[in-house]
């Protein structure tokens, strides 16, 4: 091991596996191998997809209505609003006197008209009725059968965030196997990190499964 710098102009290259003795401390220091390095960074652009499947498949669950009345349902709906496009959320708070009333209510009431239109644009099936000064939103209760319709919608959609999570795993592995045939990394890292992709796989996968199944009690008893 040598202290020497690298001469200028001489091209970068990734420390070898080994250990020596930092000249600075003159202390024992252990190179981490450029292997692990690459592997981690595998791993966690991987995670990153991951994460964002499972918060999408949230964001789609909460946009599934109960006879409950909840901000999420409405409060990314976009609103024309002087001819520009903006969340609902951006223009007016959100209150909810009773489980089945929404209370909505602009900071702008020149906006009141944009709202209203935009959900009943929406397709949510709920009637807003305006005061001038609020919006309100009456959540009537499901029939049984839209409950049936709804689970199955959010379970379609679970699948969709599943997809997404593998899609993910699939698109690692591939990076991991072209490292290993480049020979960056050896047989029992692929083996070692390939554990741990399929560990981050179930671990999104059962996040999805848990919101599924806490969205399928709201449908069913709300």
């Amino acid at each position: 091991w040598s202290a020497e710098p690298d001469r200028p102009g001489s091209p970068p290259f990734p420390r070898r596996r080994g250990s020596g003795v930092a000249p600075e401390a003159g202390r024992l220091w252990e190179a981490e191998p450029v292997s692990d390095e690459l592997i981690e960074a595998v791993l966690e652009d991987a995670g990153d997809h991951m994460d964002k499947a499972v918060a999408h498949a949230r964001h789609e669950f909460a946009g599934v209505r109960t006879g409950r009345a909840n901000p999420g349902l409405v409060e990314k709906l976009p609103v024309d609003y002087y001819g520009a496009s903006t969340p609902l959320q951006q223009l007016a708070s959100f209150s909810v006197p009773d489980a089945r009333m929404l209370v909505i209510t602009p900071f702008d009431k020149g906006a009141m008209g944009g709202i209203e239109r935009a959900i009943q644009d929406s397709g949510l099936g709920l009637n807003p009725s305006n005061d001038g000064v609020a919006i309100r939103l009456a959540f009537p209760p499901l029939t049984e059968q839209r409950r049936k319709e709804y689970v199955r919608l959010v379970k379609s959609k679970a699948e969709d965030g599943r997809t997404a999570v593998r899609g993910a795993r699939r698109d690692a592995r591939k990076e991991l196997d072209s490292l290993e045939k480049d020979g960056d990394i050896s047989s029992d890292d692929l083996h070692r990190a390939e554990g741990e992709l399929d560990k981050l796989t179930k671990k999104h996968e059962a996040a999805i499964d848990e919101a599924l199944e806490a969205k399928t009690v709201e449908l069913l008893e709300g």
